[in-house]
C-alpha cells in the first residue's frame, strides 16, 4: 500500500501508526503548495480533495482521513495492541478521543494559523481556544502517560501530531509541562522517531 504524505501535516499520525504496527508501506511525498508528486503527477488526479494523508490499497482503494486511517491500520495489526478491538466500550472511547482531537485540535490549528491572511483577532480567539484544550491535556496527562490510560494508542500518535504543530506557530508548551512530557515520550518511541527522520523532521525542544 502507498501512504500519501507531506513533511509534518496530520499524515504524520498516519505514517507513526503504520510504523508501530510493522506494516509494510510505501511513503508518497506530496507537495500541498503545488499538488504534485516527486515524479511530476497531479496529487488531485490521485486524491480530489487534494490534501493528505490518504492510503492507496494495493487493489486501487483509495482510503482518506486520519482518523479512519489510523484504526484501519490498527485493526490490520491487532497484536500491536494500537487501539482496542471493535465493539467495544474501549473502542468508543478511543474514538472520542480521535473526534476530540480532529474537531478541537486539528480543526483549530487548520486553516487559521497556517494562512497569513488569517485576521489578527481570529488569530487570538483560536490561541485562546487551543489554550484552553492544552490546559484541558495537561490536566489529564498529569495522571496517565497516554491519552486511553497506561498504554500507547492510535489516539497518542495523532494528538502528537497535531500537539506538535505549536512549534510551527509560536504556540510554546512551557505553560503544559505534562503536555511538554508527553509529547517528548511519544518522540522517544522507536517507531516515532524513526517517522520523524524519514518525513525530514527536526522536532524542537518543547
Amino acid at each position: 500500500m502507498k501512504l500519501y504524505y507531506s513533511p509534518a501535516a496530520c499524515s504524520l499520525a498516519v505514517h507513526i501508526v503504520a510504523r508501530e504496527a510493522g506494516l509494510p508501506f510505501e511513503a508518497v511525498r506530496v507537495d500541498l503548495a503545488t499538488h504534485r508528486l516527486a515524479d511530476g503527477t497531479d496529487y488531485r488526479t490521485i486524491n480530489p480533495r487534494g490534501y493528505v494523508p490518504a492510503l492507496q490499497l494495493d487493489d486501487g482503494t483509495l482510503l482518506t482521513e486520519v482518523a479512519a486511517l489510523v484504526q484501519y491500520l490498527a485493526d490490520l495489526k491487532p497484536e500491536a495492541k494500537l487501539a482496542p478491538p471493535a465493539g467495544t466500550l474501549e473502542r468508543v472511547q478511543l474514538q472520542g478521543w480521535l473526534a476530540f482531537v480532529s474537531s478541537e485540535l486539528h480543526k483549530v490549528f487548520s486553516p487559521w494559523l497556517w494562512h497569513k491572511e488569517t485576521h489578527e483577532s481570529t488569530r487570538q480567539a483560536v490561541r485562546e481556544r487551543i489554550a484552553t484544550r492544552f490546559a484541558e491535556l495537561d490536566r489529564l496527562l498529569a495522571t496517565r502517560p497516554y491519552l486511553m490510560g497506561g498504554s500507547f494508542s492510535i489516539a497518542d500518535a495523532y494528538a502528537f501530531t497535531i500537539v506538535n504543530w505549536s512549534h510551527f506557530t509560536g504556540i510554546g508548551l512551557k505553560p503544559y509541562p505534562s503536555l511538554a512530557a508527553f509529547q517528548d515520550r511519544i518522540a522517544a518511541r522507536p517507531a516515532v522517531a524513526a517517522a520523524l527522520r524519514a518525513e525530514g523532521v527536526l522536532r524542537q525542544a518543547a
